[in-house]
């Protein structure tokens, strides 16, 4: 049968005449048809889904009445381009009063994004042309490098190990990519390692971007959700920080507003100026409403605080639970994931050759999804927003993961 003459108009960034007949599954979408078999064939056995990476409950009562209550106004109905100055605003003061991250400017160091999704995608738009590097960090999220691709650009991928803390080694770039390269992502506290940053790292993180001529993009999606002590840390409260870069803040999993879809950028003044005049020309703003009632988000950062003693709660229970099945976890200090490393195979013989092969055995004999990571090591990420209504129906969760696990014998 001859082609569409459509399927010969694809742009190669998509894989050109040859888009859609990709016969490789991509690993969530491998995950997906696990689960769904495994639901098949063990119809009385609940499957626990510990590789969600969204929040579990919904926004607070308070904010979905303000998006009501805003949603009826007739002077929100229209475009908001470049973002509501209240909630720039707001921005500020929250940066101040969290982070201690003090004056920002909020006409010109600030602006809000459809998600920080959407600022990760269009940052690029506004730096890189084809040749120039982004230095991004695996395991990983990834959209900063897809659209830097798309761009032509280069991604050089730096792996975060256990023995560096999980943090990247700048020093093993080459000074041709060092020369090159115009962006450099950093993710602290991280996804999926949920490795923190320190004030000594981001200080070098501003000292080699300062010789280098980069500019850093600080994804600082979780960085808010602490526990056990710890204080939320901006990578823009260090010196020196804001000459050099921007941080982006989401308001998903802070205040668990995953699919409202708002998040916003602060920083140096250019690289803000510069994504202004991206996101003008690709979208016409997230609605006002929705902005309004991320606004009463950011003046009650309680509402993050209540929900980082959830998490904390449960990362105690799964390190626990994972502790005595015989693998080596340690609690992060921020974030809602436990990163683990695999066993090496079993007692009876089997033997698991990577994360995704261990992630499907899992799914298949447990009946437990996680999600494998191996970039740098085989690990799997495990997620502490699982479905759960209280506390007693968390320590059960536990109590039934304990003992699917139970009879395993792991080998590591």
């Amino acid at each position: 049968m001859r082609k569409s003459f459509i399927q010969e108009l694809f742009a190669q960034r998509i894989g050109g005449d040859l888009f859609g007949g990709d016969t490789v599954l991509y690993k969530f979408e491998r995950i997906k048809q696990a689960k769904r078999t495994a639901i098949k064939n063990n119809p009385e056995i609940n499957l626990i889904d510990l590789g969600v990476g969204e929040p579990d409950w919904m926004a607070e009562p308070a904010v979905v009445d303000i998006l009501f209550e805003q949603a009826g106004l007739k002077e929100n109905r229209g475009y908001t381009d470049n973002g509501v100055q209240e909630f720039k605003d707001a921005a500020v003061k929250y940066m101040e009063s969290v982070y201690q991250v003090k004056g920002l400017n909020p006409f010109s160091e600030v602006n809000h994004g459809i998600g920080s999704k959407s600022i990760l995608v269009q940052l690029p738009l506004a730096f890189i042309n084809p040749g120039d590097i982004t230095i991004m960090t695996v395991p990983g999220y990834p959209v900063l490098g897809t659209m830097t691709k798309a761009l032509q650009g280069e991604v050089v991928n730096l792996p975060l190990l256990e023995k560096n803390k999980f943090w990247p080694d700048l020093n093993s770039l080459t000074q041709e990519q060092r020369r090159k390269a115009k962006l450099l992502y950093i993710n602290y506290p991280n996804n999926p390692t949920g490795a923190t940053a320190t004030s000594q790292f981001y200080e070098r993180v501003v000292r080699f971007a300062r010789e280098n001529n980069m500019i850093v993009v600080a994804d600082a999606a979780y960085a808010a959700l602490t526990f056990d002590g710890n204080k939320p840390f901006s990578f823009l409260s260090v010196s020196g920080a804001k000459e050099v870069g921007v941080e982006i803040h989401s308001l998903s999993k802070a205040f668990n507003m995953t699919g409202w879809r708002l998040a916003f950028i602060c920083g140096n003044e250019l690289v803000i100026k510069a994504f202004a005049a991206v996101k003008d020309n690709n979208d016409s703003g997230q609605f006002a409403a929705i902005q309004k009632a991320g606004i009463y988000c950011l003046q009650h950062p309680e509402i993050t605080e209540k929900t980082a003693l959830k998490y904390s709660r449960r990362h105690n229970l799964l390190v626990d639970v994972f502790r005595k099945a015989g693998f080596t976890v340690k609690k992060p200090k921020a974030s809602f994931y436990l990163y683990v490393q695999i066993p090496k195979g079993m007692k009876n013989g089997r033997s698991f050759l990577s994360a995704e092969d261990f992630s499907q055995y899992l799914i298949a004999e447990k009946l437990i999804s996680t999600v494998p990571w191996d970039d740098a090591g085989s690990y799997i990420r495990l997620s502490v927003t699982f479905e759960a209504g209280d506390e007693a129906a968390e320590i059960q969760i536990a109590k039934e993961i304990e003992h699917r696990l139970a009879d395993a014998d792991f080998i590591f």
